[in-house]
């Protein structure tokens, strides 16, 4: 299966489990008279339309190049993973305000057994969902992707604060309920943080990490016919990486050994290095060195 394909399948399974999530906590807050489980029900309605933008950036990303866009559409990954982490910024800060105004007006009430059981019904099909798509975004390389992991993991924050929450209104503690929920707000924010930071990172060509550019280094000097390199310019593109690399070889050889020399340089890394979306081979003569 393809990488579009396999985001696609986990993108539809994360909105069934959403949809479904979403109908009980809210039921469920409306039975035990719950504010804080259904407005995490509602919160949990939310990741169903971050998905979708998930699956807006990663068909608009998997397209091949066209004559608007000759190096791909990659980036596109970048700019929905930025949309997807101010999404979770804005949660985090609705989260936080709610918590902080049930604190300040003190109007919790004691909620249903029914509340705190879907409270944690909650806290575990989110983490598995954070689990499950956090591998295949890892796999296919899809920020969008995981930038949504995240916001299962937020979800799953939420109710935690909410399983909280109702807990201590029941045991008659009703500050714990804003009071945890403040605390959920700033882990999500940190983390729509971070991933608007990655994504902007991605966005403005940065180089490639230093184990990939190392592994680049390595794989070059090992072919036969390679007397050193002489620059290494890596930069990203979305989720790929584009890699201009300028190499010595002997400067008595004829000019189509030195050709085949930069095209087994190039495949070789092409071929051992998934991320390299296209590497560009220049050649140096060795003497040049002295």
């Amino acid at each position: 299966m393809d990488n579009y394909r396999l985001g696609v399948k986990a993108s539809w399974v994360t909105i069934i489990l959403n949809v479904l999530l979403a109908i009980i906590k809210i039921v469920a807050g409306i039975i035990g008279k719950s504010s804080a489980m259904i407005a995490d029900g509602f919160h949990t309605l939310s990741d169903v339309l971050t998905t979708f933008v998930v699956l807006l950036g990663l068909k608009i990303s998997s397209k091949e190049a066209d004559e608007q866009h000759p190096y791909g559409h990659e980036k596109y990954e970048s700019v929905f993973a930025k949309l997807l982490s101010i999404l979770l910024l804005l949660t985090g800060l609705f989260i936080g305000y709610e918590a902080l105004k049930s604190l300040i007006e003190g109007n919790i009430v004691k909620p249903g057994f029914i509340a705190l059981m879907a409270a944690l019904i909650s806290i575990i099909i989110k983490e598995m969902m954070y689990l499950y798509t956090i591998k295949i975004a890892r796999k296919i390389k899809s920020l969008s992707m995981e930038a949504d992991a995240w916001h299962h993991r937020s979800d799953a924050f939420s109710s935690i604060g909410t399983f909280v929450g109702i807990l201590g209104a029941r045991l008659g503690l009703v500050a714990l309920d804003p009071i945890a929920g403040v605390i959920v707000s700033i882990l999500v924010i940190k983390v729509g943080i971070d991933l608007y930071i990655k994504s902007v990172r991605e966005l403005v060509d940065e180089s490639a990490d230093d184990t990939i550019n190392k592994n680049i280094k390595k794989i070059t000097l090992k072919t036969p016919g390679v007397r050193g390199i002489k620059t290494l310019k890596t930069r990203t593109f979305g989720n790929r990486i584009y890699v201009d690399l300028e190499i010595y070889v002997d400067s008595h050889i004829t000019v189509k050994e030195g050709h085949d020399i930069s095209e087994e340089v190039h495949d070789n890394l092409e071929k051992e290095i998934d991320e390299i979306k296209h590497c560009m081979v220049h050649i140096e003569p060795f003497q040049d060195m002295i």
